[in-house]
């Protein structure tokens, strides 16, 4: 991640002015999902992992009553003040921490005065999961600074109760999840329900992860992500008269296929076989990876953006579009949409000697297609949320 560090210190103390206590630095990374999406809210599994686009997080105690929030990425700053409980925001970006200093406040945890310099490179947005980003660095930052000594599992479960009750996104706990404990060249093979998870290594030899951003802008709390949970809430009730579960992540395939009759909206059954079936491609998945079959890895992205096209509705005309541009090009393994959909990102699996052809073709393809111009990051499978410096 190319961010000059002298620059955010400078800019720092332009802000807050100079003082002897010392300035902290934190990282926390985004995330892509390689596959198994939609999956985590109704406790299935999942297989994301950390990249190099991330947060820098700059803190200093400021030996006030107050908090003072910046960031590089937007203009808007903020000052909130520690003595009761805090309250979401009209804009947008500060509701993240907002969010995670709320938890702490509702645990019983004084937490200290602190001024803030927020500054990322994952775009807002896109489904790499800046917001998550934020959220864990807040709650690590914190928890290290005031020497608190609580588990990574902590901050993981506060940050996305953070997200799901103060920003108002029914999301599950795998951004949160894999901003958390990311490893160097290992993807992440979470069980949403237990919390058991797999650190798995990733040889991608000859090629590369390439993420495209469809620049379509969208944002979760208002789009139809809610929709798709309560529609999976539905289905569930329906299902638990007659099958021992208790949430879709505990249907197997063949329970489905005994039990979807009883599912007589043809929409509901859609969502729930988009579940269950996702599940089964990320443990194909899983030992794809193990076994270092990348063809057959390739072929389960697609299914899986196919099931999130016909099955779950979530991907739209633009994801589509850059995935059948992906899918046509030479040294092309796998595409699919990774994140909520609804906009957002395609994640690529691209030999690496087609690499430059791959971004001219697909960029124009794409314009020709939608009238927008889409980004492109090459990215690296990073570690976990962590003090910098």
């Amino acid at each position: 991640m190319n961010v000059n560090l002298e620059k955010l210190v400078d800019l720092f103390l332009l802000k807050h002015g100079t003082s002897t206590d010392p300035i902290n630095i934190f990282f926390a990374p985004g995330r892509v999902n390689l596959i198994g999406e939609h999956t985590d809210y109704n406790y299935g599994v999942v297989l994301p992992c950390a990249i190099n686009y991330g947060t820098f997080l700059l803190a200093r105690i400021n030996h006030t009553n107050k908090i003072r929030l910046s960031t590089t990425n937007f203009r808007y700053s903020t000052t909130v003040t520690i003595d009761n409980s805090f309250q979401p925001h009209s804009n947008e970006w500060v509701n993240y921490p907002l969010g995670v200093f709320n938890e702490f406040f509702k645990m019983g945890i004084s937490i200290p005065a602190l001024d803030l310099l927020y500054s990322g490179n994952i775009p807002s947005g896109a489904g790499l999961s800046s917001s998550a980003s934020i959220e864990m660095i807040t709650a690590f930052a914190i928890n290290d600074i005031s020497a608190l000594n609580l588990g990574m599992i902590d901050l993981i479960k506060m940050s996305q109760r953070a997200e799901n009750s103060f920003v108002g996104v029914n999301c599950g706990i795998m951004d949160q999840f894999a901003v958390g404990v990311g490893q160097r060249d290992h993807a992440i093979l979470l069980d949403c329900k237990t919390l058991e998870y797999e650190q798995v290594a990733i040889n991608f030899t000859d090629y590369i992860l390439i993420v495209a951003n469809t620049n379509k802008k969208r944002k979760l709390s208002d789009s139809k992500y809610n929709e798709r949970v309560l529609e999976c809430n539905k289905a569930l009730n329906i299902l638990k008269k007659y099958a021992p579960i208790q949430a879709l992540g505990d249907l197997s395939v063949d329970d489905f296929e005994q039990y979807k009759t009883n599912i007589e909206d043809d929409i509901l059954r859609k969502r729930v076989a988009h579940v269950v079936y996702e599940n089964e491609r990320v443990r194909q998945a899983t030992e794809a990876l193990k076994s270092n079959d990348l063809s057959s890895f390739g072929l389960l992205m697609y299914d899986s953006h196919s099931s999130l096209r016909e099955n779950y509705e979530v991907t739209g005309y633009e994801l589509d579009s850059l995935v059948e541009a992906a899918l046509a090009q030479k040294g092309v393994l796998g595409s699919r949409m990774t994140g909520a959909g609804f906009g957002g990102c395609t994640v690529n699996l691209v030999h690496q000697s087609h690499a430059e052809e791959f971004l001219l073709n697909v960029e124009q393809v794409y314009y020709r297609k939608t009238g927008l111009m889409p980004d492109f990051y090459q990215i690296e499978i990073s570690g976990g949320v962590r003090r910098y410096s």
